[in-house]
């Protein structure tokens, strides 16, 4: 399961009635002025799965075509839409490159090399750039990773979401719990550097299984883990045919469990689903939430890049024929538009607070071209409400601001 930063939710917890007040924060209108530009990630989108899951509201599809996926077209197209973009970007340095989807695992060594080979011949990669490969199980060969990990990806993201063989079926996984467990000793060996999803809250799933769970992916002592709760997302099967799912107290029971146990087990909670071991953060996830740039190319990405004087967002075609047609015309970008300066605060503050850490003033007036004036009401109504501190440094959510998010990012509309 890939991340997309268009589709990432806040944390829906609303606060009692009492505790709410209309807040009307006075933006000031007018152009921004960017004194520097962000640091530049770039994401690439592979639309294909085996199987769709019921629970996934990703840009997926099932190839259901005779043969194998157009693999050479495909490339060909991310080629053709990478160029395309260059003249946004031209000199820019590329930070970390996540291929995600889908199932990016899908493809051939040798696609996955050409991929990583044309990137290269027309981006300025940093020396150290993370270099991110989401796989899932079900398409793990040892050979075919080993040859991936020659290729340049240094970072694996296995979406395992269980070791219960039960709840894998259940949630319409294509893979068991022993080829789980094998993908993790590969990636284990072969790579180092990954990161384990996991999902919990899980139809039927008991206090008990969620431990047991967790239990399995610390026995491998993965540097990153990704721990999410289930939610039933619209247009999914599970929206439509909604599974039994634990009550809301066996869900905050869970999560308060699974935040004890990994602090125990000496992760940091950096974002809000998201825990590392020291210096194993994610750094293209973190420029994410640090209202960093990034260019999507393939079928529905999604980009964000600055200018001085502006920020603009693309978005890409959607259905691979579709995308697949749009790029031989040299057209791959379906809507583009400039993000309106009294949006921007909005924005920042709904990627930024996911970060427990916070963020330095300076980031704000930095990366949106505004002063922080333009926010002080609703700063202050969240200092009133116990939902964020700052002193002249630093803004950071509190701890009842990290549970109800939701309310928190409200306030910057």
């Amino acid at each position: 399961m890939s991340l997309d930063i268009s589709l990432v939710k806040p944390v829906v917890i609303s606060l009692p009635t009492a505790q709410r007040s209309v807040v009307a924060p006075l933006f000031a209108p007018g152009r921004i002025q960017l004194s520097a530009l962000p640091p530049l990630s770039l994401y690439v989108h592979f639309p294909w799965c085996v199987k769709k899951c019921p629970y996934c509201d990703f840009n997926s599809h099932e190839w259901k075509g005779a043969g194998e996926f157009p693999e050479e077209a495909y490339l060909d197209a991310l080629c053709a839409d990478l160029e395309h973009a260059l003249p946004l970007i031209w000199g820019r340095p590329v930070h970390s490159i996540f291929i995600g989807g889908g199932t990016p695992s899908l493809l051939s060594a040798a696609g996955l090399d050409r991929l990583l080979a044309d990137v290269r011949a027309r981006l300025p990669l940093v020396a150290d750039a993370e270099i991110t490969l989401e796989a899932n199980p079900g398409t793990f060969e040892a050979e075919k990773f080993s040859q991936f990990r020659t290729s340049g990806v240094n970072r694996l993201s296995i979406g395992i979401q269980s070791f219960n063989g039960a709840h894998l079926t259940a949630l319409g996984r294509i893979h068991d719990a022993q080829q789980a467990r094998r993908a993790t000793e590969i990636a284990q060996h072969v790579f180092g550097n990954f990161n384990l999803d996991l999902m919990f809250a899980l139809p039927g799933q008991t206090l008990e299984e969620c431990r047991a769970d967790l239990a399995t992916a610390l026995s491998y002592n993965p540097p990153h883990l990704s721990l999410y709760q289930l939610t039933l997302e619209p247009n999914t099967r599970f929206a439509k045919y909604p599974p039994i799912l634990p009550n809301d107290d066996l869900c905050a029971d869970m999560q308060e469990w699974i935040q004890l146990r990994m602090q125990e087990a000496g992760y940091l909670q950096y974002e809000v689903s998201a825990y590392a071991q020291p210096g194993q953060s994610c750094r293209h996830n973190l420029n994410y939430w640090r209202f960093g740039d990034y260019l999507g190319i393939g079928a529905g990405a999604h980009s964000k890049l600055s200018f001085p004087e502006r920020i603009i967002r693309q978005i890409r075609y959607k259905h691979p024929a579709t995308y697949l047609t749009q790029c031989k015309q040299a057209l791959p970008v379906q809507e583009e538009h400039e993000v309106r300066t009294h949006d921007l605060p909005f924005e920042f503050m709904l990627n930024a607070l996911r970060l427990p850490e916070g963020f330095p003033v300076y980031r704000f007036i930095e990366r949106t071209g505004l002063s922080l004036s333009t926010i002080e009401a609703p700063l202050r109504a969240a200092e009133a409400r116990g939902l964020l501190l700052r002193d002249h440094e630093t803004i950071a959510p509190t701890p009842l601001g990290r549970r109800f998010l939701n309310d928190l990012q409200s306030l910057f509309l």
